[in-house]
Formats: structure tokens, C-alpha cells, sequence
């Protein structure tokens, strides 16, 4: 039984998700107080954070980085607010997806299952033999699913790592939004519009790259993204 961690303050969400979720056979650990949310999570035995952005004690943006300070664990946010700024906030910080209140219960489960089908990839299904690709300074190995630069370890959440290995392993070959997106999520599976273009500068800014002068990802306009392998 795969475990969620609910962080929300709304006691009402609160009791209608962990009935809801419980009969898809998820198990639910609710907190209010993220500072006891987050040792929970440091606890280990999650599977995936639902994370409200309004909490008492502090935002939920702060929770996020705080979370991904110890953990690549999924991470689905809620929102009363809806604001674009929010969306896009969310995600720059290493949020997974987003959604806003009031939302439909069984559009959560499909996201949910999207992430942890996502979440519980094998190596294989990046690259059967475990293959170590190395471009110069920049080492991915699939099987630890680690990324150095310099000798230096890259702090890539388990989202960034795939699209970063994805586009590397085709290296020299334009991949398409659509592409991307279907690696992360599955075709059925439909994103916010921006969330591999903020994916990728998130990688840029950990590969200390740039798009106008790019050393490893190229943005091929109105066709997607390259990696450089002669760079």
C-alpha cells in the first residue's frame, strides 16, 4: 500500500481525501503543522506529498524547499488562489504538478498514479543497460541515477534527472515538448503547458548553462529541445 503524506490545514479536505484516498488503497498521514510534516517525511515510508500552499505556520512555497532540501519525493501542490505566479513559483521550486480548489477528487488519483508510475521506473525504462553517459566534465549514470559536473554531484530531483538523461542519451536529436512530456507523465497524462520549459531551467541553472549561449541544451524554437554533444 503506497503511502501519501498530506500536508493541509483545512480539516474538511483533510477528512474527504484520506476517505477518498483509502479507497484506492492509498494510506494517509495528514498534518497541519508542516514542521512535524517534515519530520515525518525525514522518517522515511512516503510515497508522495500533497502539499497545501496556505498553511499557518509558514507557506508552502518554504515547505517545498525545505522538502527538497532532504527528498526527491514527488510532490503534488494545492491552491485556493489559482494564480498563474503561483503555478509557475510551484514548479521552479521542484513542485511535480499543481492544482487549484476546488478540484474533482478523481482527476487527483489520475495525477497521483501518473507521478508514481513515473516515481517507480526502473533504470531499464531509461536505458536497459544502466549505461554511464559522459559528455566532457558532465557524467549521468542511470543506475544510481546521479549526475556529476566537475567531479561535483548535481542535486537533480527525479524529474530533472529524467528529462536531463532523456535528452543526453539523444544527444545531437531536437526533442519535442510532447516528447518530454510523455517520458515524464504517459500520453494520458495532461501537464501544465509550462512545465518542461520550467523543467529545463531548472537543469540550466543547476548545469550552470544559459540559453543564450548554451554549453549542454539548446532550445531549437518551435521544435523543442537538443542536447550539444560536442560541447
Amino acid at each position: 500500500m503506497k503511502s501519501i503524506l498530506l500536508i493541509e490545514d483545512d480539516q474538511k479536505i483533510t477528512e474527504l481525501l484520506r476517505e477518498y484516498l483509502a479507497g484506492f488503497e492509498y494510506r494517509t498521514h495528514a498534518f497541519s503543522s508542516p514542521s512535524r510534516a517534515l519530520e515525518r517525511l525525514k522518517q522515511g515510508g512516503a510515497d508522495l506529498v500533497i502539499l497545501d500552499v496556505m498553511l499557518p505556520e509558514e507557506d508552502g512555497f518554504s515547505v517545498l524547499r525545505k522538502i527538497r532540501d532532504v527528498s526527491d519525493i514527488p510532490v503534488i501542490m494545492l491552491t485556493a488562489r489559482g494564480e498563474m505566479t503561483d503555478r509557475v513559483v510551484g514548479l521552479e521550486l521542484g513542485a511535480d504538478d499543481y492544482m487549484s480548489k476546488p478540484f474533482e477528487p478523481r482527476e487527483l488519483i489520475a495525477r497521483m498514479r501518473a507521478l508514481l508510475r513515473r516515481a517507480e521506473r526502473t533504470v531499464s525504462s531509461l536505458d536497459q543497460a544502466g549505461q554511464k553517459l559522459v559528455f566532457g566534465d558532465l557524467q549521468l549514470d542511470a543506475r544510481s541515477r546521479m549526475a556529476t559536473l566537475a567531479d561535483l554531484e548535481l542535486k537533480l530531483t527525479a524529474m530533472e534527472f529524467d528529462i536531463l538523461y532523456s535528452l543526453a542519451r539523444n544527444a545531437g536529436i531536437v526533442l519535442s515538448r510532447d516528447q518530454l512530456t510523455e517520458i515524464l507523465h504517459g500520453e494520458e497524462f495532461e501537464p501544465f503547458n509550462r512545465t518542461i520549459d520550467i523543467l529545463i531551467s531548472r537543469i540550466r541553472q543547476k548545469l550552470g548553462d544559459s540559453a543564450e549561449e548554451p554549453r549542454f541544451i539548446r532550445t531549437v524554437r518551435g521544435a523543442g529541445y537538443l542536447f550539444l554533444p560536442g560541447k
